[in-house]
C-alpha cells in the first residue's frame, strides 16, 4: 500500500531540513501546496507532524522556520573515513556506462566554489569552478541525475557540447588529467518535485544517492560528483572476501561493476 501523501510529503521536507535547504526559512503553504500539487489540509497535516517531532516551528504572523539544531545539521558525506568506500576498477566501468547510455544536459555554469565544494577539491573558497548537471537516460527512460563540480583550470577546455558527447572521464583524460582513484559513499535519499520530474518517479519515491569524489595520479581531487540514481535501473555489484588471520578475519570488498537496466 502506498504511503499517504501527507507523509510522501513530510518525509521529502524532513529530509530537506536535514540537508540545510530551509535556513533562511520554509517555504509557506501556498507554495508547498503548488509544489507537490494537494490540497491545504495535506500540507498542514505534513507540518503539524513536523512540528510534531520539533523539526520546524509554526507562529502566526512569523510563518514557518527550520529549529536551529536541525538548520545547521549538515552533514558532510565525504567528511567520514568509515563511510568512504576506495574505487579502482569501477572506474572503467563507469567509463562504459556513458557509453552506453544517452545523456541530456541541463546546464552548464562556471561560478564560484562554494565553501563545501571548495574543501572537496582543496580549492581556495571562491575559485571558479565548473559546476554542470545532466541526466543519464538507457532506451527504458531516465537513469540519473547527475551534478559534477570540476576545477575551471580542468574544464575550460570543455563545455556543454562535448558534456552531451562524451563520459566527462574521458573529457578530464582529454583535458591531460592522468584520472588515478576515487572514493565514493552510497546512500538513500527521496525525490523531491524537482527530480520526481527530472527522473520520472513520484514525490518521495527512494533514490540511491552516490557521492564520487575523483583524484588525479597525483592525489589532487579534480571532479565531485552528486548523482541520484533509480534503483529500478542501476545497481551496484561488490565481491567480498575474507582476508587476515583466523582471529582477525575482515571483508575486504572487490569492486565488480555499475550495472544498469
Amino acid at each position: 500500500m502506498p504511503l499517504p501523501k501527507y507523509h510522501q510529503i513530510y518525509l521529502v521536507l524532513r529530509e530537506q531540513l536535514h540537508d540545510g535547504k530551509f535556513a533562511q526559512g520554509v517555504p509557506g503553504e501556498l507554495a508547498l501546496m503548488q509544489q507537490f500539487s494537494v490540497a491545504r489540509v495535506t500540507v498542514r497535516r505534513a507540518l503539524a507532524q513536523l512540528a510534531q517531532e520539533g523539526l520546524i516551528s509554526r507562529e502566526p504572523g512569523r510563518g514557518t522556520r527550520a529549529l536551529p539544531p536541525l538548520s545547521a545539521s549538515k552533514v558532510n558525506s565525504m567528511g567520514s573515513k568509515s563511510q568512504r568506500a576506495q574505487l579502482t576498477g569501477l572506474l572503467e566501468n563507469l567509463v562504459t556506462m556513458g557509453l552506453r547510455t544517452t545523456v541530456k544536459v541541463l546546464s552548464v555554469q562556471r561560478l564560484p566554489a562554494s565553501d563545501e565544494v571548495a574543501m572537496a577539491l582543496q580549492l581556495k573558497a571562491g575559485d571558479v569552478v565548473q559546476k554542470a548537471q545532466r541526466v543519464r537516460l538507457t532506451k527504458d527512460g531516465p537513469l540519473s541525475h547527475i551534478t559534477t563540480w570540476v576545477p575551471e583550470t580542468i574544464a575550460c577546455n570543455f563545455g556543454r557540447k562535448e558534456l552531451a558527447q562524451k563520459p566527462i572521464l574521458m573529457l578530464l583524460e582529454e583535458s591531460g588529467v592522468k584520472v588515478g582513484r576515487a572514493e565514493q559513499s552510497i546512500s538513500a535519499k527521496l525525490a523531491d518535485a524537482s527530480m520526481a520530474q527530472h527522473l520520472d518517479v513520484a514525490i518521495g519515491s527512494a533514490l540511491l544517492a552516490v557521492s564520487r569524489l575523483i583524484y588525479d595520479t597525483d592525489d589532487k581531487p579534480i571532479q565531485w560528483l552528486h548523482g541520484l540514481y533509480r534503483p529500478d535501473r542501476y545497481e551496484y555489484q561488490m565481491q567480498l572476501s575474507r582476508v587476515g588471520s583466523i582471529d582477525a578475519k575482515v571483508w575486504v570488498s572487490k569492486d565488480l561493476s555499475a550495472n544498469f537496466h
